[in-house]
């Protein structure tokens, strides 16, 4: 069980072993991983209605990426993608499902299952249905 800042139960699920398929031999980079996990729990604790600054806010850090992010031919394609589908930064729905919409092009690229876009806030806020996180 793990508390949040507010001391409340924290719903995101810790054991994300039970979400992704086991790959041996998985080349993905831990880096990789971190950021997308960064990237959906901004999402999930996004404002439903965010203010002006807000939204400059989370435009500012996702097109800070393209130029910061570690791995270059990634950072060149989530530019590439930043441009032919700009983010949706209107609300926390929208925000996380252009950022599902966005990792799983990455997982189709590498080959790897697609996350269920209906689900993001089981994975990154709420946590299973099932309790099986508490």
């Amino acid at each position: 069980m793990v508390l949040g800042p507010d001391g409340k139960l924290c719903k995101i699920c810790t054991a994300f072993r039970n979400w992704r398929p086991t790959a041996p031999g998985s080349t993905t980079p831990p880096l990789g991983r971190a950021t997308w996990s960064f990237l959906h729990a901004t999402a999930a604790y996004y404002p439903t209605r965010p203010t002006t600054h807000q939204r400059a806010n989370m435009l500012n850090l996702i097109h800070a990426l393209p130029v910061l992010y570690l791995c270059t031919h990634c950072a060149k394609d989530f530019g590439d993608r930043l441009k032919e589908c700009p983010p949706d930064v209107s609300s926390r729905e929208r925000l996380s499902r252009w950022f599902c919409e966005r990792h799983n092009e990455v997982n189709e690229k590498l080959g790897k299952e697609l996350f269920d876009c209906a689900k993001v806030d089981e994975r990154w806020k709420e946590g299973p249905l099932d309790g099986s996180c508490d």
